[in-house]
């Protein structure tokens, strides 16, 4: 077969020579500290049998959408989740997409307009930055966070744009820290600026029954979108743009991400809305991974450990250069314990990082071994 041509492979030999080469990891087998499975969601055995049962008994059987949902595969299980993702999230409508990624893609390459301008947190998911490439609206970022920062972009570009969208993330998913939710509302006063916040790592997690950071505040009437995806707390896969109905019906028309793809399996509907109807039975999983996060921050001030503050299910701590976060975390899974390193240009060199993601299921001794052996390895 054709080999891979010189260009490409002297970028992956670059890669390799500066150890920022990717590489799939092995299937877990020690103890979880690194997938976003925050619930234990994924393995529920009564998530998997609802969603069976749900669609052998109301569904044909079926493998495969057959097609986009424009074209075959908009069957009547997309409607009823949807609806039921709706009312769950008192929002007008839930579109679904494929992933996380679609979602993101197909929202900011389609709705920020050429006299447009995107205000975007300094810290955003790739997913967002790759859709406003996409995008014919100016994009400028924000310091990370900072609401002064963001408030005087605002003014700056208000009387010169036509519309702004000012995108966050209700939970990063590299320092697991939070906008201040009441301040970050303050910019909708003005007419032209339009809200989206990517709950992802909020939902199932976050707030009163896992609704997410904006129910938790009531702030869903300011919040022009949200973008929630099921591959996190939910344990499952695909994602949904809340909005309004208008802002459904444009995506249907010119989001190409949700045009020219195949639809979601029916199964992967099913285990969508039956996650969903699971979560009001996990509040003590909820309580139970609250109750490990503040653990694992209180065994983390005792031991020193200077992490950067969260009080989300992601805890990192700064360990800069590639090399030595990749050694750290394999000395960690030497103990028995499996810790992400991020590296860069995943982050910025020099912000290369161990993350931490805490789940319910995690035990207050595994907790204090991990940190123990972390502690060691720094301090060696």
């Amino acid at each position: 077969m054709q080999q891979l041509p010189k260009s490409l492979s002297d970028k992956l030999a670059q890669r390799d020579q500066t150890g920022t080469l990717r590489e799939l990891p092995s299937a877990l087998v020690q103890v979880d500290f690194t997938s976003n499975d925050y619930l234990g969601l994924s393995q529920n055995a009564a998530i998997y049998n609802a969603a069976h049962q749900h669609l052998t008994t109301k569904y044909e059987i079926a493998n495969g959408a057959t097609g986009s949902r424009l074209i075959s595969g908009n069957y009547s299980l997309y409607e009823e989740t949807e609806n039921y993702i709706a009312q769950f999230h008192q929002a007008e409508t839930a579109l679904v997409f494929n992933s996380g990624y679609d979602a993101n893609i197909g929202f900011f390459s389609s709705v920020p307009q050429k006299e447009d301008v995107i205000l975007y947190d300094a810290l955003i998911h790739a997913s967002v930055r790759d859709g406003i490439r996409l995008s014919n609206a100016l994009a400028y970022r924000f310091a990370h966070n900072d609401m002064e920062a963001l408030q005087k972009m605002i003014e700056r570009y208000r009387d010169k744009a036509h519309e702004i969208y000012v995108v966050t993330e209700s939970v990063f998913s590299m320092d697991g820290d939070s906008p201040d939710m009441q301040l970050l509302m303050c910019c909708t006063n003005y007419k032209n600026v339009h809200l989206i916040i990517d709950e992802a790592h909020a939902l199932g997690v976050m707030g009163s029954g896992g609704k997410g950071l904006v129910q938790h505040y009531g702030l869903e009437n300011y919040v022009f979108a949200r973008i929630i995806t099921f591959g996190k707390g939910l344990g499952c896969h695909g994602a949904a743009v809340l909005g309004s109905k208008t802002l459904s019906e444009y995506l249907i028309n010119f989001a190409r991400s949700f045009i020219y793809t195949t639809g979601l399996p029916p199964h992967a509907l099913a285990t969508i809305l039956q996650a969903y109807k699971h979560l009001k039975q996990e509040e003590a999983n909820r309580n139970k991974l609250l109750k490990n996060i503040a653990f694992f921050r209180e065994e983390a001030r005792r031991l020193n450990l200077p992490f950067i503050p969260s009080t989300s299910a992601i805890h990192c701590i700064i360990i800069a250069g590639n090399e030595k976060v990749k050694h750290t975390a394999k000395q960690i899974l030497q103990k028995g314990y499996e810790v992400k390193a991020i590296l860069s240009p995943t982050v910025q060199a020099g912000q290369e990082r161990l993350r931490f993601c805490l789940h319910s299921y995690n035990t207050a001794p595994q907790i204090s071994g991990v940190l123990k052996v972390l502690k060691e390895a720094l301090t060696a």
